[in-house]
């Protein structure tokens, strides 16, 4: 999943190819704010980001407010989802928040908006923070907990302690937010197989109404890469499956829809914004380093976020990496993305030459095919990547 969306330089004309355009060309449903700061740096973390020191907030948010503003006379922006993502957003101060929460109340149609994000390290939120987020429209908390013993969170660089963690979830609690999500992260170097289930047990005991549990992937450009590529760790696929299958058997019995590979949902709490992502909707992105998807184009904003905040004009003059999507690219990424979720693949998606590979696959039991979708079963899903990829043909 892309971490944000470009700086809007060419808005998408009617006819697909980029050019001045005016409002009117394109009603944007999903929004996408880019926060690259971090009061520290985990060594997992690939996306678009670094410390405060060094960086002038009040520039960063202005040119933000501007990217909005200047979005808003090109497209029509009214967002069923919004989502503050990062780096971490609460290293905001309040009233940088504040101000960028009433940016999108002027510059956007809200009329329609059905769950807005805010992704929340425990160590920066405080009560303040947290109201002004639920006050000006914040439904959806999503807490990077990652893991709730002290070992594994130092070993993931996190900046929190568990009580800390258990005090912020309180504390958005009591702020009365719609969707309260937990991150967890499993296949941690050191975490035993009763580390990963005190963290599931202890997250259940909270009863969020939503769980994101994600094993840990080692990413280019991130301190645990060079870990792997030095030989310090290494890669445990069978430790991966089985936490895999602990995490899905614990969840799934207290009552959660396992409705995406690291996602699980009570009842109606399922993430709509991520959801649109897996299927392949247009989506508008804010903020160094974010992508943006419209039409037949998708596009990137600089990771750069001195040169974003020191801009003079409109940000969209820094947009670049014009990218057309074309039918088979759609193809290649539906067939990426929408087999890790329940809702499945379109079955008449597959090629005839790819149908023996299919019913192989059904035989062994990686996957079923019902109602014309192609959906894989929990044996099969460790295995998304490659199940794609070779579907696809």
């Amino acid at each position: 999943m892309f971490a944000a969306s470009p700086l809007l330089t060419h808005p998408i004309k009617r006819s697909g190819q980029p050019g001045q355009d005016t409002k009117g060309s394109a009603t944007l449903r999903h929004l996408y704010l880019h926060i690259p700061f971090c009061h520290k740096i985990c060594p997992y973390c690939s996306f678009h980001k670094h410390g405060l020191g060094g960086y002038d907030l009040d520039a960063f948010v202005t040119a933000m407010v501007r990217e909005l503003e200047w979005a808003s006379r090109h497209w029509n922006l009214q967002p069923h989802s919004i989502y503050f993502g990062g780096g971490t957003p609460t290293a905001l101060t309040t009233s940088h928040l504040e101000n960028l929460l009433l940016a999108l109340h002027r510059h956007c149609d809200l009329s329609q908006l059905l769950e807005w994000s805010c992704e929340i390290n425990p160590r920066t939120i405080t009560a303040e923070k947290a109201r002004c987020l639920s006050q000006h429209g914040v439904t959806r908390a999503s807490l990077g907990v990652q893991a709730w013993d002290d070992s594994t969170l130092r070993t993931l660089g996190r900046d929190h302690s568990p009580a800390e963690a258990l005090a912020s979830f309180e504390l958005l609690r009591q702020n009365g937010f719609a969707v309260l999500s937990l991150d967890l992260m499993f296949s941690v170097p050191g975490q035993s197989s009763e580390d990963w289930q005190y963290s599931l047990e202890q997250s259940l005991a909270l009863r969020p109404d939503h769980l994101s549990a994600y094993n840990l992937n080692y990413e280019e450009d991130t301190e645990f890469f060079e870990q792997l590529r030095q030989g310090q760790c290494q890669l445990e696929p069978q430790r991966d499956a089985d936490y895999f299958q602990l995490a899905s058997s614990r969840l799934s019995n207290a009552g959660y829809e396992h409705y995406e590979i690291s996602n699980y949902a009570l009842p109606g709490k399922r993430s709509l914004h991520n959801q649109a992502y897996w299927r392949g909707s247009d989506y508008l992105g804010f903020g160094p380093g974010a992508f943006s998807t419209v039409g037949q184009w998708r596009w990137k904003n600089p990771s750069d976020t001195k040169l974003y905040s020191d801009a003079k004009t409109s940000p969209q003059s820094l947009a670049g990496d014009f990218e057309p999507i074309g039918p088979q690219q759609r193809r290649t990424e539906a067939f990426a993305m929408r087999l890790r979720t329940t809702d499945g693949l379109e079955a008449n998606l597959i090629h005839p030459d790819q149908k023996p590979l299919l019913h192989s696959l059904e035989e062994d039991g990686l996957l079923r095919i019902e109602d014309g979708h192609i959906r894989l079963t929990l044996q099969g899903r460790p295995l998304v990547d490659s199940i794609a990829l070779g579907l696809l043909g």
